[in-house]
């Protein structure tokens, strides 16, 4: 089953009709992108973008031999040019299955927001899952096997893939497409960047994928280290690299803080962003979660389960210090990178960047830094990537 995408873009198009935005003036090229429509061997056309017999044309396509135009949701960009000839647009009703002259049968999948999904099957039985922008699954019920290919808003919804994923329609060889793509995310290395760590990818319009044929699935990272200062956005990049995933163990190392309102307000925003399958557990024992089988970690922050270790060795007073607290420290960092060098699983570690800062104006700030820079790089030699966060943007350090 041949699949031509003629447009990947958001039913706006990228770039944007008079956006002045930095997104949309760099989506140039292979980066511009008109309102998503699928091409089905030919034969099948789902969702429609400006002049679809050109952007057949220009793709070495013809739309003249398609029996049946389907629409996924309802328009909300740009009016679109329905070609004369063809079969008039329509909707297929949830749960129901089309079987077109071609061979190909075609069920409309329910979603959380107003659309639909098809699912089309060749006659030599590759299967593909569409989904409209905005949308997910809902009910999804698990398939046989997985999909060979799926085709959806990466970007908006990276939870429809965590769903998915999570139901067995998306596996380990299952390929990725993400489209509808806005202004949301930057073209170029940033987009193609965010939709590799979530194990998906994205073409220029007018590609043409053979559904079914092995594709190298971007490597999702086993062991991820994220830096960054205050501020900087590194949690939001550590939480947003595991979105697509299902049932990850979020491990807050801070714990909570009685009487400080402030604290309580920072934990409570973390908490709100984090999709709801998540799981949380308050502890800085983290060897014993690292050695352990399960779902994907995410470990934030490394700077706070230094201040407990160094807590716990009496790393704060001199004398302690030189007389057995720093050996003790050693120890336990010692333990946690052995740890991560020995996980099989996924796992995103955060950690503070405070070298780059004023030289602290107390030997226990000083220790503290000294101590963290060491761990921060003990760590990154255990790490497939390495991401450093300034200002918000990802600055890819190793991988």
């Amino acid at each position: 089953m041949e699949l031509t995408l003629l447009g990947t873009g958001a039913p706006e198009g990228l770039p944007r009709p008079g956006c002045p935005c930095a997104a949309c003036a760099a989506a140039v090229g292979d980066e511009a992108r008109a309102a998503t429509s699928l091409l089905v061997d030919d034969a099948i056309l789902l969702d429609l973008t400006p002049g679809p017999a050109f952007a057949a044309a220009r793709a070495g396509r013809s739309i003249a031999g398609v029996r049946q135009v389907l629409l996924s949701h309802p328009a909300n960009g740009p009016a679109v040019e329905f070609p004369a000839g063809l079969p008039a647009p329509g909707r297929v009703p949830d749960g129901r299955e089309l079987s077109v002259i071609s061979g190909h049968r075609v069920r409309a999948l329910a979603l959380d927001t107003p659309g639909t999904g098809y699912e089309v099957s060749s006659p030599d039985g590759e299967r593909l899952l569409y989904l409209p922008p905005g949308a997910a699954p809902a009910g999804l019920v698990a398939p046989a096997r997985p999909y060979d290919m799926v085709v959806l808003d990466v970007t908006g919804r990276p939870d429809a893939l965590a769903r998915l994923r999570e139901a067995g329609a998306a596996g380990p060889t299952t390929d990725v497409i993400a489209v509808h793509l806005d202004h949301d995310v930057p073209p170029g290395r940033e987009l193609h960047r965010r939709l590799a760590a979530a194990g998906a990818r994205t073409v220029p319009d007018g590609t043409t994928l053979v559904v079914g044929d092995y594709h190298a699935v971007p490597d999702v990272p086993r062991r991820t280290l994220v830096l960054g200062g205050a501020r900087s956005g590194k949690s939001y990049e550590a939480e947003r690299r595991l979105e697509a995933f299902p049932d990850v163990l979020y491990v807050a190392t801070g714990g909570g803080r009685e009487g400080d309102p402030d604290w309580a307000r920072r934990i409570a925003a973390h908490r709100d962003r984090r999709p709801a399958s998540w799981r949380t557990a308050e502890t800085c024992d983290l060897v014993p979660l690292l050695a352990a089988e399960g779902p994907p970690l995410l470990i934030d922050c490394l700077s706070l389960w230094l201040t407990g270790a160094m807590d716990e060795v009496g790393a704060w007073d001199d004398a302690t210090w030189t007389g057995g607290g720093a050996d003790a420290l050693a120890k336990r960092t010692a333990e946690l990178v052995a740890a991560v060098r020995a996980t099989r699983r996924t796992v995103v570690l955060v950690s503070n960047e405070v070298g780059s800062g004023v030289v602290p104006a107390t030997a226990s700030g000083r220790r503290f830094r000294d101590e963290l820079g060491r761990l921060n790089a003990a760590l990154a030699g255990e790490c497939e990537q390495v991401v450093l966060v300034v200002a918000g943007q990802a600055l890819l350090l190793r991988g």
